[in-house]
């Protein structure tokens, strides 16, 4: 078994130095220094003696003083390069930068100076240098009404508190806190060349602060439309992930509109373009449900707790088949169309029955034909 490297996080107690830091302490091949502004005097020269990669992620975006954000960026930059290039083998520096570095401002400014002191590292200690030129980066643990437009979208709606949004048109150009920490232990993980180079190939999405926020807000809803959206577009997954991670922590849980009658309990659990419709139904002892068919909706039938019974006629046919079904089986009946069907509860305990359907119910359209399955 290959020893443990040291890697040293800088920022470790921010947004993507506490990501970085947990990800690395998951596997077995790393041991973490977390130095932050409130680590004790003397520790960063420690770490940086020690170190097998340093990701330097500390740095002042939000300062009282703008001139600390020459101090904060560049001249600690400057500082970490130096202490390093003074090692007999100078390690890795992944450093995280901002898309800021390219305009006309302090903080651009600042950013783009400690790029410039990596770039020199790089150059003159004969050391391998990687420069993260992060756009928006948001998913868990980012602060809102800081920096982060998806943080603070997210955390106001799931309150129902107001957003402003003065521009919805303007262009986000985003990446997750996922994809910029696996890109960056990818970096470190990697043989690397001497000199310093741009990270390569960051998993970028493109969207507009409109779209960001109706997407959010499509969230919130969908505890009461039940909706949910179409999770194979990969933003989506993200941004949903972190919606749910800025829920008050007394709101994870919610109820559903439960049905009842003298068969049971009943209640859609969600539903989508995509994937269809997917509810629960809870029956009693000798109830039955169903007794109708359809012409091009499908159905899964999964009997979760209990013995029911599910019956089968051909519409256009007499013979009855039947499938018996029990909880303890984790066994599913697809129900084809054409076929009037039913289910049974045969035992003497509620049955607890999951349905999937390929369409949401409509309504309007509702493909479903009530005919008894056993002719009287």
């Amino acid at each position: 078994m290959e020893p443990m490297r040291k890697a040293l996080v800088t920022g470790s107690a921010g947004f993507v130095g506490s990501n970085l830091a947990l990800r690395l302490r998951e596997t077995a091949r790393w041991e973490v220094l977390e130095y932050d502004l409130h680590s004790g005097p003397g520790l960063l020269d420690e770490y940086l003696c020690q170190a097998d990669v340093v990701f330097h992620l500390a740095g002042v975006n939000r300062p009282v003083d703008p001139s600390e954000f020459t101090t904060g960026n560049a001249d600690l930059t400057r500082t970490v390069c130096e202490k390093l290039a003074a090692r007999a083998e100078p390690p890795l520096l992944i450093l995280s930068s901002s898309t800021q570095a390219e305009l006309d401002n302090a903080y651009g400014a600042s950013k783009r100076q400690a790029e410039l002191e990596v770039e020199k590292y790089g150059a003159t200690a004969g050391a391998s240098a990687v420069v993260f030129r992060l756009p928006n980066v948001f998913g868990k643990w980012a602060r809102p009404n800081y920096n982060s437009a998806i943080a603070t979208f997210c955390h106001n709606t799931a309150r129902g508190l107001p957003i402003a949004i003065h521009n919805p048109d303007a262009e986000l150009r985003l990446i997750y806190i996922d994809d910029a920490v696996t890109a960056m232990i990818e970096e470190a993980e990697a043989c690397s060349t001497p000199g310093c180079r741009p990270a390569a190939g960051l998993a970028v999405h493109e969207t507009t602060v409109g779209q960001a926020a109706e997407t959010i807000a499509g969230f919130a809803a969908s505890r009461r439309t039940l909706t949910l959206p179409d999770f194979r577009e990969p933003l989506v997954r993200k941004l949903y992930a972190t919606y749910l991670s800025y829920l008050p922590t007394d709101q994870f849980a919610y109820d559903l509109d439960q049905k009842s009658d003298h068969r049971g309990d009943l209640a859609e659990f969600m539903r989508g373009l995509v994937y269809g419709q997917v509810f629960v139904s809870r029956t009693k002892p000798g109830k039955v449900r169903g007794n109708h068919y359809h012409h091009t909706k499908c159905e899964k039938f999964f009997v979760l707790a209990g013995e029911a019974v599910i019956r089968f006629r051909h519409v256009l046919g007499d013979d009855v088949l039947s499938y018996p079904v029990r909880g303890e089986q984790f066994r599913v009946v697809d129900i084809p169309p054409g076929y009037t069907h039913s289910i049974e509860n045969a035992g003497q305990t509620d049955v607890v029955v999951l349905f999937w359907a390929t369409e949401p119910f409509d309504p309007v359209n509702p493909d479903t034909i009530f005919v008894e399955v056993e002719r009287g």
